[in-house]
């Protein structure tokens, strides 16, 4: 009987071994089946090793990759080839996130029923969220130089445009040991984030610092400060008497300096991680670079660089954008996405928001200061017909010139779009960054 109660014991553990083993696989085939289905050994699919159906599109139609088992065609345009080759990806699989890669079991029509079989072996259409003609206007922008641009709707989370550069023709041979061509700078990189920093600085002083209307600071240029008034923070230029509001619009470092050490070390690292400049964004797929800061609360002067976006700040241009989005949005960051819904259920889910980065009076009020960075010191001239709220950033890097900067979003219902342009050793945040900005505004404007 014994014998008989052991060997059922040992048939029920063997079954319920079996059951989690037939969970377990059910769950990764559901999960990753795509995935198995798009191997590069499968022939139905590839053909020498680059996948042989499916067509891309921006989001207004235009093809900007056909799939074939003669090869692949990309857009006949040489700049809508290159601006675009980091968001569509290359046939060798050099940039990672590319749709190529990303989105290889929508563009080979797999399904969980019927696998990779297609009657007609064409594939399936995906439609990218970026607009090429804002890919375009941000390429040409960049003139050759090494940068970035990201443009998100902050409502929806659709990316309109993303381009990094150096950037390479995937129609043609790709470039020897250069990983420069290949490496994302906006959602891989990460950079130093300049004046833009002052942004997150900003928020925590209107959250913990109550008498932050009767702030004032007199900017020689040359600020002293500590007990003997021995230790130096250095500023471009002299501002005379600045409030807070003031030292926003004219990027003071002095008085965020001084803003910085009253808010204290600790407090500025909660608003570093609060601003979501220090984890990694995943969405698609992608995992954009995690930013990383150190405020010490022992060093006033290290802790002062810090705060004005300087010392070992290092920022992602992507989780820059969502951050801007959020202000606009009241303080509620949207994830970004890159593929256009295809779904009924998506298209009713709608945004998916990834968190509240700011009290909503924080964001209101963070919001009216970026208006006024415009109309006081970047000139709303310059930006004809865009109502943009925006923060520019001249980043110190050791280089023979500075980094720009430009971030911001705009209001407006049809067209709300919170955006960072980064150009390395560019010059002057407002002289440099924000004419890029600009342009690729006008387009999407334009072509909404």
């Amino acid at each position: 009987m014994r014998k008989q109660e052991r060997r059922a014991w040992i048939c029920l553990a063997l079954a319920l071994v079996l059951f989690a083993g037939t969970c377990l696989f059910s769950y990764r085939f559901v999960k990753n089946g795509s995935r198995w289905a798009g191997f590069y050994g499968n022939t139905q699919i590839f053909t020498d090793g680059r996948i042989n159906r499916g067509t891309v599109l921006d989001r207004h139609d235009e093809v900007l990759l056909q799939c074939t088992p003669d090869g692949l065609y990309y857009s006949d345009d040489w700049t809508t080839r290159v601006a675009t080759v980091h968001a569509v990806g290359d046939g060798n699989g050099n940039i990672s996130y590319g749709a190529i890669n990303l989105f290889a079991g929508q563009l080979i029509g797999y399904d969980l029923l019927n696998g990779t079989y297609d009657t007609t072996a064409n594939g399936k259409t995906i439609q990218l969220t970026i607009d090429a003609s804002a890919n375009r206007a941000a390429y040409d922008a960049l003139n050759g130089r090494t940068g970035a641009v990201g443009v998100y709707n902050w409502k929806t989370g659709e990316i309109v445009c993303m381009v990094s550069t150096p950037a390479f023709d995937p129609a043609d041979e790709a470039p020897d040991d250069d990983g420069a061509y290949y490496f994302n700078n906006f959602l891989s990189g990460t950079m130093t984030p300049g004046s833009t920093f002052k942004t997150v600085t900003a928020a925590a002083v209107i959250d913990t610092l109550p008498d932050r209307d009767s702030f004032e600071f007199d900017c020689d240029g040359v600020n002293h400060y500590g007990d003997s008034g021995d230790t130096e923070f250095r500023d471009i230029y002299a501002h005379g008497e600045v409030d807070f509001r003031e030292a926003m619009a004219v990027s003071c470092n002095g008085a965020f300096g001084e803003l910085t050490r009253e808010v204290g070390g600790k407090t500025m690292a909660e608003y570093a991680k609060k601003a979501g400049l220090t984890k990694s964004l995943e969405f698609d797929g992608i995992e954009t670079a995690a930013g990383s800061f150190k405020f010490p609360t022992d060093d006033d002067v290290r802790l002062s660089w810090a705060g004005i976006g300087q010392a070992q700040d290092l920022v992602n241009p992507c989780n820059m954008m969502v951050y801007m989005g959020s202000i606009a949005n009241g303080g509620e960051a949207v994830q970004p996405t890159l593929i256009k819904s295809t779904s009924f259920i998506d298209e009713i889910r709608g945004t998916k928001t990834i968190g509240r980065y700011l009290d909503e009076s924080t964001a209101a009020e963070l919001k009216s200061m970026m208006k006024n960075n415009v109309v006081e010191t970047y000139g709303e001239e310059n930006f004809p017909g865009i109502d943009i709220y925006a923060k520019s950033g001249t980043a110190e890097t050791g280089g023979d010139n500075s980094d720009a900067w430009f971030v911001g979003f705009t209001d407006d219902e049809e067209t709300p779009y919170a955006f960072a342009v980064w150009i390395k050793e560019g010059g002057g945040g407002a002289s440099d960054a924000a004419p890029v900005a600009n342009r690729v505004l006008q387009t999407l404007m334009a072509n909404y």
